[in-house]
């Protein structure tokens, strides 16, 4: 079972851990030896596959990183980051074999969200063929982003709805370690730059960031002018320049094992939510301060929200707190926007650019025309932008990027995960368990964010692992229900 904690971390390690040194060797060797590991996982292990995913969303660049002397360019070390993505894919698709050929629980209730996931993943297909016709990379690029949520989230349902899993002692066991890096890099820098070879890591960054001219742009549009490496790692409080006023315009960021602030910052605001709901509470309340150092608006705002859900709950009842909670979003999103245009925020204006490419051509131009990976996204003139209060394009912002690129489309995936994370409300306000509370007030916010930030949806610690958790207490719910209508039929069987 997933709760046998030392055999899940083990596989989790072993999954992953050595991928770089494969990368080095032999990159063919490496595609299909991590492709075996996937399906042994689903076949000889499969309560441990939703497990060894999460580990792999957090841990996997810090073996890259440690294992970054054996790379030769920034490109290879591109191409070694996306193992994650190959072996929970790897993972899906044979979880999704089984299922087909009912070799993994089935219910007409597990039919039917399995039906409108595969629809919703054929749309965001369509669209990736009409976007590769265009810019293929770019068009690969997203559609990974926009499907491994999805993989996530039927990976785990299946699962759960098949097995027992225990995943909770291994979802503490990875928390604590996330609050164990942070502290380590937050209070000692310099060695932790050291033990996980980070010099050589950011090393191949730079070069990419310098050949792509990103780095470029980003100087340009900040006005910041990074002199060493600790410069890179400075930015203003929740990087708004609201908050310079109070002395807080240069803070040192916390970039975790992810080697990603926000990513990491995700992480950190699921791990205080998950440890709090399971009773490690003191835990819970010491990582509040890595959350504040990461300076992630949309984690720290994850927090607020979910907590509230839960208290509100707790005081009004379920159908009024989400009436409240829905209003709520609504009114964030409209302040957010309006106080973004008012100081010239990039990730507004990268959003209102895609609101009026979707008012232009509601039916979308395809996966990779117009985002943050289109060949124009180096040149824009921000402080034009800043000025008309949109742009050509759509940047910044994950919503603003899927209406631009997928139209009227966009509505298929984001309404499929809101109507999951509805689901997991029904269930959390029958039966007032915290974790589902989580799982659905955590995935709404993160669907609202993701019009501020790309990486809510397409960063695997944000909406990735809410919609893993979703499809985990959902799958679980299903599978006792199940077991529970056996024993009633057979109580009531004569003897």
């Amino acid at each position: 079972m997933a709760g046998d904690l030392i055999p899940a971390l083990g596989i989790a390690v072993a999954s992953i851990a050595f991928a770089p040194i494969m990368q080095a060797a032999n990159a063919g060797l490496a595609i299909v030896v991590e492709s075996l590991i996937g399906c042994a996982i689903v076949l000889a292990v499969p309560a441990y596959a939703p497990s060894i995913a999460i580990f792999i969303i957090f841990f996997q660049n810090l073996f890259v990183s440690i294992l970054s002397s054996y790379m030769t360019t920034e490109q290879e070390m591109d191409f070694v980051k996306g193992y994650n993505f190959l072996v929970i894919a790897v993972m899906w698709l044979v979880t999704l074999a089984l299922y087909a050929l009912h070799e993994r629980k089935h219910s007409a209730e597990i039919d039917r969200i399995m039906k409108w996931g595969l629809i919703t993943l054929a749309t965001v297909t369509a669209y990736f063929l009409l976007g590769a016709t265009q810019d293929s990379h770019a068009a690969l690029v997203y559609l990974r982003n926009i499907a491994l949520p999805l993989f996530l989230f039927q990976l785990s349902l299946l699962t759960a709805a098949t097995f027992e899993i225990r995943i909770t002692p291994f979802l503490v066991t990875v928390a604590a370690l996330l609050i164990v890096c942070g502290y380590v890099e937050l209070l000692f820098r310099d060695f932790w730059l050291s033990i996980t070879n980070g010099y050589t890591f950011w090393h191949f960054d730079e070069l990419k960031a310098s050949r792509s001219g990103s780095w470029e742009a980003e100087m340009r549009a900040t006005g910041r002018v990074p002199v060493d490496l600790i410069d890179r790692f400075r930015f203003s409080f929740l990087n708004s320049p609201l908050f310079e006023d109070l002395g807080l315009s240069s803070l040192l960021r916390i970039f975790g094992p992810n080697m990603s602030p926000i990513s990491f910052g995700y992480g950190i605001a699921f791990s205080i939510l998950f440890l709090f709901a399971v009773g490690y509470r003191w835990l819970a309340l010491a990582a509040i301060p890595l959350l504040i150092c990461c300076s992630v608006k949309g984690a720290l705002i994850l927090v607020i929200f979910v907590a509230l859900g839960w208290t509100a709950t707790w005081l009004l009842g379920a159908t009024v707190t989400l009436a409240v909670a829905l209003v709520g979003l609504v009114l964030y999103a409209i302040a957010a926007i309006y106080i973004g245009l008012q100081i010239g925020d990039f990730h507004v204006i990268g959003f209102m650019g895609g609101w009026d490419g979707f008012r232009q051509n509601p039916i979308g131009r395809g996966l990779g025309v117009g985002g943050n990976l289109s060949e124009g996204y180096f040149s824009i003139d921000w402080n034009a932008a800043q000025a008309a209060g949109t742009m050509d394009g759509a940047v910044e912002s994950a919503v603003g990027v899927l209406l631009y690129q997928m139209g009227i489309g966009s509505l298929v995936p984001l309404g499929y995960f809101l109507a999951m994370a509805l689901k997991a409300w029904r269930l959390y306000a029958s039966s007032g368990i915290l974790i589902q509370g989580l799982a659905a007030f955590g995935t709404m916010v993160v669907l609202v964010n993701g019009i501020f930030q790309e990486e809510a949806l397409f960063a695997p610690p944000a909406l990735g692992l809410l919609l893993c958790l979703t499809g985990l207490v959902i799958g679980h719910h299903l599978r006792t229900q199940g077991d529970d209508r056996k024993v009633s039929t057979t109580d009531s069987a004569p003897q």
